[in-house]
């Protein structure tokens, strides 16, 4: 059972490892996988369309992707609550949007990140992934940052695409060669 601010029970997830094949619907354009993104990094944020913790992970995988994108960095938002098929569609209009917001079943979500189908787990559950499709991060393995914060997602992402200093926050924290 998935829920919002559930106790997650640990599944048997290491990374890195290879990503299990997944397959998604998005509304108006149909069927979508993982391979279709081999060469980008990607993060993957599983969402409940109605869980309000999911909405500022949702936010800044839409500002990393802006940002990002033409270096390489792909984010996709994948809905499994019930009803999720329906609500993936107000769920982009909602939250303004412009990435990838599918719906997939919750068995295959909770295959894909390696639990079992009686592990209760955290939403939203995030992984990102290197450019040959292995799971390099996953929200709830030991040793990881949290995911869900926009600066952790950033250093991620970032590392994995090899951007030096990705986004200096003001003219001083920029490193000047000294001369």
């Amino acid at each position: 059972m998935m829920l919002a601010g559930a106790f997650m029970v640990p599944g048997s997830s290491t990374t890195p490892r290879a990503a299990p094949s997944l397959t998604w619907t998005v509304p108006g354009q149909g069927q979508q996988t993982l391979r279709q993104y081999l060469g980008k990094i990607v993060a993957v944020e599983f969402v409940y369309t109605t869980c309000k913790h999911c909405l500022a992970p949702a936010q800044a995988l839409e500002k990393l992707h802006s940002e990002l994108r033409g270096q390489g960095f792909q984010a996709i938002e994948i809905a499994f609550n019930p009803n999720a098929s329906v609500l993936a569609s107000t769920f982009i209009a909602d939250q303004h949007v412009d990435l990838p917001v599918g719906w997939a079943l919750g068995e295959q979500v909770s295959s894909f990140l390696g639990y079992s189908p009686a592990d209760r787990f955290v939403v939203p559950q995030i992984v990102i992934l290197d450019r040959t499709g292995a799971i390099r991060y996953q929200t709830g393995v030991q040793g990881h940052d949290d995911l869900r914060s926009e600066p952790v997602l950033r250093q991620r992402i970032t590392e994995l695409l090899g951007v030096v200093n990705p986004a200096p926050k003001s003219p001083h924290d920029t490193v000047r060669p000294r001369r």
